[in-house]
């Protein structure tokens, strides 16, 4: 389920255009298979950048097929479920350091 400051973004009128594109794309490229497993169809559009509120209005990130991908149900759970509590985080200077407790 989408977080609340993604709402707006994913009622748009230029997401919904670009996710209805994209699944086009994938149903004439393999019929629609899930990107990951290949043994389901495709029910989610993915955003393979994970959206903040500091890019959700950067259509460079938000709507760019190359950072798309059409996943099942099953895969898109898993990855949400991976990327629910990471274990790492960035410092001020950039840096990948893990998060402390983990």
């Amino acid at each position: 389920m989408a977080r609340d400051f993604a709402a707006p973004f994913y009622n748009s009128t230029a997401w919904r255009k670009c996710r209805r594109a994209f699944i086009k794309i994938r149903e004439a490229l393999d019929g629609g298979m899930c990107q990951i497993c290949g043994r389901q169809l495709g029910y989610i559009v993915h955003h393979t950048v994970w959206l903040t509120p500091d890019n959700i209005n950067d259509p460079d990130i938000t709507l760019n097929h190359e950072l798309l991908m059409y996943v099942c149900l099953d895969c898109h759970n898993k990855i949400e479920q991976e990327g629910a509590e990471p274990d790492y985080c960035f410092d001020d200077d950039g840096q990948l350091v893990p998060i402390d407790g983990r």
